[in-house]
């Protein structure tokens, strides 16, 4: 899509260079993940962009898919984290940033889990952004000890929370950096990014319980379309590729409603989607149907490819039955 055909070839051509004794650190072209609780349908999938691909690079782009618990109490955690550009061992540190932040939440989950179902927003709130910057904490340490510059060896993250139980559908994320939130409804895409500087992201008073699905979200922010977004300065973060991570952090949590699909990706699928009304309309027209793709369809779906857009595509997508 796009212009003219992309530059790249659309197939991985060339391996990254191996060290035969660091065998382990070596990071596959792509992943793909899914899973199916409660309302919910999960498709994940991260992969090496084109320009990485013809370089002989390593994806930057890191995916985490975890569940915490079992039966109806479990949690679901996704991580999507993106080292920055050209950084030496940017790859790492976006796979160190999924590790920890994954733990914290696994060792968190009964509190995470009683919060979501109670809809404590403050307790969520507060409790999300104070294990999000721990990790950013331990990424710094980590950078001093490996002798890196902390603004390289440092990643942008984003995440979902999912609790498994059926008659549970808030649905939580949280994060810093670049990429996007978006909500398929009705055929067109909202973009949920929030804005920096959002007094409150989350509908409602702090104990609050979340509305019936049907009901109206009218505390939270009017959803942009993904081309408003892209246009829209104020929505915009600090933060460009090739760039130290930096900016608020951003918290997120909405009310699924029946057919609803939520996309949660990087920086490499958040620039074309916004930047692309035809790739919109692609992947919408792809992902309204009744029934969630299957793993392979939901993967070419993601790597679907735009004109001047080669980075790393990592996107998790969440059907609510």
């Amino acid at each position: 899509m796009g212009s003219g055909p992309p530059t790249y070839e659309g197939e991985p051509t060339t391996l990254p260079v191996a060290d035969p004794e660091e065998l382990g650190e070596l990071v596959p072209d792509t992943v793909l993940d899914g899973a199916r609780y409660g309302t919910f349908t999960l498709r994940a999938a991260s992969l090496r962009g084109d320009s990485a691909r013809y370089r002989g690079e390593s994806r930057r782009d890191a995916l985490l898919t975890a569940r915490f618990g079992t039966g109806d109490s479990a949690l679901v955690l996704v991580v999507v984290a993106g080292g920055v550009r050209a950084a030496p061992r940017s790859q790492h540190a976006a796979r160190e940033m999924c590790e920890w932040i994954g733990g914290a939440v696994g060792r968190s989950r009964v509190r995470l889990a009683d919060d979501l179902h109670t809809a404590d927003r403050g307790a969520l709130k507060s409790g999300l952004h104070r294990l999000t910057a721990r990790g950013y904490g331990r990424l710094r340490a980590r950078a001093t000890t490996l002798g890196l510059d902390p603004a390289e060896y440092t990643a942008s993250v984003r995440c979902l929370l999912l609790p498994a139980h059926p008659a549970c559908r808030t649905r939580v994320f949280f994060g810093v950096g670049g990429g996007g939130v978006f909500r398929l409804r009705a055929g067109g895409w909202q973009d949920l990014e929030p804005a920096p500087g959002e007094p409150d992201t989350v509908s409602g008073p702090p104990q609050e319980p979340p509305p019936e699905p049907g009901t109206p979200e009218s505390h939270i922010p009017e959803p942009r379309t993904p081309a408003a977004s892209a246009q829209d300065p104020a929505s915009a973060h600090d933060i460009t590729p090739g760039t130290p991570v930096g900016g608020p952090f951003l918290f997120r949590a909405s009310v699924a409603r029946p057919g609803d699909t939520l996309l949660l990706c990087g920086e490499g699928l958040a620039g074309p989607l916004r930047g692309e009304a035809a790739l919109a309309d692609h992947l919408a027209e792809r992902w309204a149907g009744p029934e969630p793709p299957g793993l392979a369809a939901y993967l070419a779906d993601a790597q679907t490819r735009v004109k001047g857009y080669a980075d790393d595509r990592t996107a998790v997508a969440v059907w609510e039955a």
